[in-house]
């Protein structure tokens, strides 16, 4: 993985120091929260409802086993003994302590870590398929072109103040793991013709109180473009991009109110006076940073699974857990396992110290001391023996991570939603909890197959509801915490954008419109046809009236359980 050069310590370092002296005027009133405010978003500090939360960035989903036992060290010493995971490949603390921050920040920048661009108008985390370098349907290796996005996008002193925050998504794979459809711009490594690499570029996805599916305005950029290209992106949506407005600030906005013809033109005149400029990669500059990506020391292990198929065979919990959890891997022998963080009872996306302590040893012991925070809020061992398997599984065991559910109803993407977020309308984790409660029965999930649901806990689309299987949203009517369902929605290759099936639910009732929404689903599907595929056969019609058909009576309810008569 990528490791930070002299340049890189020296800038970290120094705004670890110039945050210091910023929270010390801060603490003895020199600073008003107003003048304090644009200082701690540049560095990840965001105020919530209850504290400060610090939001870390891990650049396309990458760590070492040694910083993950740092971010283990910070919530143990800092926060309250856990961190969030969250959709954009980062991670947050909830409860961290103004005056404890520059202690924090040093100690990120001790293992090469920083919160720097994790929010504000700038360039964000740069996201990217968890699979990355290991994926048996990839492409390319994409981490290099990503690095060089990141080093290119730190700091940058054009695009520090955009209209609005700006999101890239990179993927290399025959599977878009990575949501490029749904991000400001998406890049998507091709191949033409003669077999050169290239990217597809896509501009105007996102989410929020406008979805959008992005629209491609190249088909095939040669990669030694991939900043100049960029560059003129960002160029055109910082000058044009709306600032009066902040619900029209975002690139998909000016791409549909130029249209894509225009805006591509735009782009492609801009473009002509960058493509031959400074910021043109070399094949130097790529080999360079593609050298910090070199595959691990594998061995050269046999083909034949007999073994592992045994042990499936003897053992139906390992059999459903390698199902649903283990993926193939390009290196005979190995596989790609993803370590659930998503056991009924606990929050979405939260980890404790010891379990990241724990996942860290694992790291070392079976994958090369590294791992990978995935969009869907879970972690990933990419590199682990196949014969390791059982014993791997056997050790998750005892940390409640080995949770068989991956892709599943259980395995839901959450945002904090009201019980930590300022800007939330309703509290969405309650609801994962209560939804978790009612269908944990690993039989029924494994029947009822891969379903994506996704909560939000406001327009924001943190939990990216508007992509989920299921969607689920929270809105205020006045004053109470309502939530609004869609479904159609779905992220990947066929990336949609779900309809909402009508009026609100009160927090009690979400389990059974889940349940009346499945009913449909089991009643009407074709033979291992899936929920999505169900929906976009049926439509949404008899779903809506399956779910409206009779009242939903809420008995009880209290945070993450819901009885009903």
């Amino acid at each position: 993985m990528y490791r930070y050069d002299q340049y890189d310590h020296q800038i970290v370092k120094e705004r670890v120091a110039q945050f210091k002296g910023q929270v010390e005027r801060r603490l003895s009133g020199e600073l008003t929260e107003d003048e304090f405010r644009p200082l701690r978003l540049q560095n990840g500090l965001y105020l919530q409802r209850h504290a400060y939360m610090l939001r870390v960035a891990i650049p396309y989903g990458l760590l070492s086993s040694n910083q993950l036992r740092k971010l283990a060290h910070i919530a143990r010493a800092y926060d309250r003994g856990y961190g969030h995971f969250t959709t954009r490949q980062n991670i947050q603390y909830n409860w961290i302590e103004l005056e404890q921050t520059p202690d924090i920040l040093a100690e990120l920048a001790s293992v090469e870590m920083h919160a720097i661009q994790t929010s504000g108008n700038c360039i964000r985390n740069i996201t990217s398929d968890q699979f990355c370098g290991v994926a048996a349907d990839e492409l390319a290796d994409p981490r290099p072109y990503i690095e060089i996005l990141r080093q290119w996008s730190t700091f940058h002193p054009e695009f520090a103040f955009l209209p609005r925050k700006f999101k890239i998504a990179v993927n290399a794979a025959a599977e878009d793991r990575a949501a490029i459809q749904a991000h400001d711009i998406g890049l998507n490594l091709v191949k033409n013709a003669a077999g050169e690499l290239g990217f597809q570029v896509l501009v105007g996805g996102g989410l929020g109180r406008t979805p959008i599916i992005g629209s491609v305005i190249r088909d095939l950029l040669p990669w030694e473009h991939l900043l100049t290209y960029v560059e003129a992106i960002m160029r055109v949506y910082n000058q044009y991009g709306r600032r009066d407005n902040k619900y029209k600030a975002r690139i998909k906005i000016l791409v549909k109110a130029l249209g894509v013809e225009e805006f591509t033109r735009q782009v492609e005149a801009e473009w002509a006076d960058l493509k031959d400029s400074p910021s043109t990669i070399t094949l130097d500059e790529l080999n360079r940073v593609a050298s910090y990506f070199t595959p691990p020391a594998y061995e050269n292990l046999p083909s034949d699974e007999s073994v592992l198929q045994n042990l499936r065979h003897e053992n139906k919990a390992f059999s459903n857990w390698v199902s649903r959890n283990v993926r193939p891997h390009k290196v005979n022998g190995y596989a790609i396992l993803t370590v659930s963080l998503k056991k009924t009872g606990i929050p979405p996306g939260d980890a404790t110290d010891a379990q990241m302590d724990f996942v860290a040893a694992l790291a070392d012991q079976y994958s090369f001391g590294e791992l990978r925070v995935t969009h869907e809020q879970n972690l990933v061992l990419a590199d682990v023996k196949q014969s390791d398997l059982f014993d791997i599984w056997q050790a998750l065991k005892s940390q409640s991570l080995a949770t068989p559910n991956i892709g599943l109803l259980t395995d839901m993407i959450c945002c904090p939603g009201g019980d930590f977020c300022s800007l939330a309308n309703a509290k969405s984790i309650p609801i994962a909890q209560a939804i978790a409660q009612r269908f944990d029965d690993l039989d029924f999930q494994h029947d009822i197959g891969e379903i994506e649901l996704n909560i939000s806990g406001c327009i924001n689309a943190c939990g990216h509801h508007h992509v989920g299987n299921i969607g689920i949203l929270g809105v205020d009517k006045d004053g109470a915490e309502w939530y609004q369902v869609s479904i159609g929605g779905a992220q990947g290759n066929a990336t949609a954008i779900g309809k909402i099936i009508g009026p609100s639910f009160a927090a009690g009732q979400m389990p059974e419109v889940i349940g009346r929404l499945l009913e449909v689903y089991v009643r009407e599907r074709i033979e291992e046809e899936r929920f999505i595929d169900t929906v976009n056969r049926l439509g949404i019609d008899p779903f809506k009236a399956h779910v409206y058909a009779t009242p939903i009576e809420e008995i009880t309810h209290t945070a993450g359980e819901a009885v009903y008569a």
